[in-house]
Formats: structure tokens, C-alpha cells, sequence
């Protein structure tokens, strides 16, 4: 996998002054446009489309000191009007395009490369799991992406649930672990950048219909599933996990996500601090 993103970094480095498409990525990459752009966030610490933005104005910076025209650079890189590339050279360097011409300021950002870093020792505890298909059924909504602390949003659809939901809801309730799942899908294309809204529905596992008007259901595929449980202060924990599975787990394990809906489930017993969750994550076999 390793090989497959310095490819890319390549492939970027020959087409910063073209439209790079999620298309030709997941041909280089091996995997769908969205779950590599995922890994890319946790392994890099931005978002890959940052990364491309603050390749091409390094690269604008290099074009403006050698004395080009701040014109043809904004049109070069991809920016519709001059306006609009001189905001975000300014916000990215600190320096309007024209201070740098006359001044030769000069800012950097490298091209990145990717090795193989052992790193602390730490073991993740996951089991592979297959499971039939299976429905959700409960309530959900569109709430904004948000990566670290508590979703306002959320706690609002956890709190709109009325008695009469939550008892449907255990009459169909036939699946481990037989609680409340939060599952998440159809995520916005600003994903990555923490933007834009995903479906949020929190509901029970079930092999039943849902006969209920005052309910949703959605079918999940049958899958193998890695199945990460972990334990500490909520969400701090669970968040980590999560990124724990992206920037480590996942490269170097002989699995890929798939594109199902992402379930995690959590136990609390009245306290934050040391609460029990489970994160199950769609997988498949990566190709030999």
C-alpha cells in the first residue's frame, strides 16, 4: 500500500496545473476515492485536498520569485479569477502575490512521501467477523460532520426519540448487542475537511421488517466486519480508536474498508470515564 501513495504523490507532483479526479486516484491507489481520502486525513494529519492546495501555491510561490506574471500563475494553478488566488496565497503564505514578486519571499511546502514508521508498540485488540444481512431500524437525521468531542446535533436526535419509538424499537430488537447503534452514512463530499452533513440514525440491529410509520429502516449487506473494542473516558476513546484503525490499522493489515454504513455502539454506566464501545467497520480482503 505504501508504494500505491508515494505513486500518488507522484501522480500529484506531474498534475498540479490539472483537475486530479477521484477517479484516477482510486486507480492508483486501490480503493474507493472516499475511504482512501479518509486514510489520507489520519495518516497526514490534512486533508488530501489541502495537500493539493499547498502544493500548488508552494509551486506559485517558486513561479512568482522567478518573476511570472501573477496572471498566468492564478490561471496555471487552477483559480478562476486573480482575486480568488491572491486570497489563498495570502492566507497560505501570509503575503499577497505581489509582495512576494517584488520581495522574493519565499515559503515552502515539500512533496510527501510515505514510509513505514515503527512506532511505541502498541497492540489494537479486533476480531474479524462475518454477518448476514441485517436491518437497522430507528430515527435519524442530517447532522454536521464534526471529528473530536460531543455532536450537539446528536444528543438533539438521541433526545427526540419518544417513549413510544424506543419501545418499537425493543420489539424488534433481535441482534447483538441488542442496544442502541449509532451508524453513520451518505456523508458529505467536505468529509475530509470536517465539512457539509452525514445521516446519523440511532436505532437497534434486527432480522424483522419494520412495521412501524414513526420509524426508518435501512439493510446492511452481509460483510465481514472488524470489530474494534475499546474502553476509556467517552468520546475521547472512541474518537482515537477511530483513528487508531486509519492511520495504523488499516495499512498495514490485509483488509480494506468497503462502502457500508460505519456502526459503533457504547455502553455507559452512568460515568464517562472508563465506558465500554464497540466500532464495527465494513471489510473485505484486500487483492493480492
Amino acid at each position: 500500500m505504501l508504494q500505491q501513495f508515494n505513486q500518488l504523490m507522484d501522480y500529484i507532483e506531474t498534475h498540479l496545473t490539472d483537475e486530479i479526479s477521484g477517479k484516477e486516484i482510486s486507480k492508483i491507489v486501490g480503493m474507493s476515492d472516499y475511504h482512501f481520502k479518509r486514510m489520507f486525513s489520519y495518516l497526514a494529519g490534512m486533508s488530501l485536498n489541502e495537500y493539493i492546495k499547498n502544493r500548488r501555491l508552494a509551486e506559485a510561490n517558486v513561479d512568482l520569485v522567478k518573476g511570472e506574471k501573477v496572471t498566468d500563475i492564478a490561471f496555471k494553478y487552477g483559480y478562476q479569477s486573480i482575486e480568488g488566488f491572491s486570497r489563498a496565497f495570502r492566507e497560505w503564505s501570509g503575503f499577497l502575490p505581489s509582495e512576494v514578486a517584488k520581495n522574493k519571499f519565499q515559503k515552502s511546502f515539500p512533496k510527501m512521501s510515505f514510509i513505514i514508521a515503527v512506532k511505541g508498540g502498541v497492540s489494537m485488540e479486533f476480531k474479524i467477523e462475518k454477518k448476514e444481512k441485517f436491518n437497522i431500524v430507528g430515527v435519524s437525521k442530517r447532522v454536521p460532520i464534526q471529528f473530536e468531542g460531543e455532536n450537539n446535533a446528536i444528543i438533539e436526535l438521541a433526545q427526540s426519540i419518544t417513549e413510544q419509538q424506543r419501545n418499537e424499537m425493543h420489539q424488534l430488537a433481535d441482534l447483538y448487542p441488542h442496544q442502541v447503534l449509532n451508524v453513520s452514512y451518505n456523508f458529505d463530499e467536505g468529509y475530509l475537511e470536517e465539512r457539509g452533513n452525514l445521516t446519523h440514525m440511532i436505532g437497534f440491529a434486527t432480522t424483522k421488517e419494520n412495521p412501524f410509520d414513526d420509524l426508518e429502516q435501512i439493510s446492511v449487506e452481509e460483510s465481514l466486519w472488524a470489530i474494534f473494542p475499546n474502553q476509556g473516558p467517552f468520546p475521547s476513546t472512541l474518537q482515537e480508536t477511530y483513528a487508531k484503525i486509519y492511520a495504523e490499522w488499516i495499512p498495514s493489515s490485509e483488509y480494506e474498508v468497503i462502502n457500508l454504513p460505519g456502526i459503533s455502539f457504547t455502553k455507559f454506566a452512568g460515568s464517562n470515564e472508563n465506558v465500554y464501545s464497540e466500532i464495527w467497520m465494513p471489510v473485505k480482503k484486500k487483492a493480492i
